[in-house]
């Protein structure tokens, strides 16, 4: 659902004020604009379709449990994805192991994180994609989470100093150097695959 279509709704920050002043069922709202976003920050994070469900999930109930502690004076989505972030470090620390994605989920993986491609172009993209999930899989999970939530998520730096708790400069520094890993990956696995 595109965002221009909901701007009658309200702001995102005024949608959780009102969660947070008692009009609970503005949630659904902020779930119908925010779920499908969460899910492939999740997915590419986790590499775990029913995971990234279970996370997505939590994140709405721990925004419902910690409403009264959202201020309107702080954007909404960092404050969002420091939910999402903590929801998956809860998992990490109980120790439940990431799951590759089987072959067969790479078709739902690409429909879920990209655009319709045009028929001509739908092969080599699908390549591509595959390549490159592969690569993000095998990154480190701090400079994968830095990644999706740069690039995949389209957030600025400042956004997301404020869900890691930096400043933006290193933010700037960390995105550079993780591209930088990714693009070695990437080239290893292309050039394997060229043999």
């Amino acid at each position: 659902m595109e965002r221009d279509n909901l701007v009658d709704d309200g702001s995102d920050n005024e949608l959780m004020q009102q969660v947070r002043d008692g009009q609970i069922e503005k949630l659904g709202q902020l779930f119908e604009r925010h779920h499908f976003k969460l899910y492939n920050y999740f997915l590419r994070i986790t590499n775990n379709h029913a995971m990234s469900d279970d996370l997505v999930q939590e994140v709405f109930l721990r925004m419902l449990k910690y409403r009264k502690s959202y201020s309107g004076d702080r954007s909404f989505t960092p404050w969002m994805y420091q939910i999402a972030r903590n929801a998956h470090f809860d998992v990490l620390r109980k120790k439940r192991p990431e799951q590759p994605l089987e072959s067969e989920d790479s078709e739902t993986l690409e429909e879920a994180v990209s655009l319709e491609p045009t028929p001509d172009v739908a092969a080599h993209r699908r390549q591509e994609i595959g390549f490159l999930n592969e690569a993000l899989a095998m990154l480190p999970i701090d400079k994968r989470e830095i990644l999706v939530l740069s690039r995949l998520q389209e957030m600025k730096c400042e956004e997301i100093a404020k869900i890691v708790r930096c400043e933006p400069g290193t933010v700037r520094v960390r995105v550079h150097r993780a591209l930088q890993d990714l693009k070695a990956v990437l080239g290893r696995l292309m050039k394997e695959q060229a043999l």
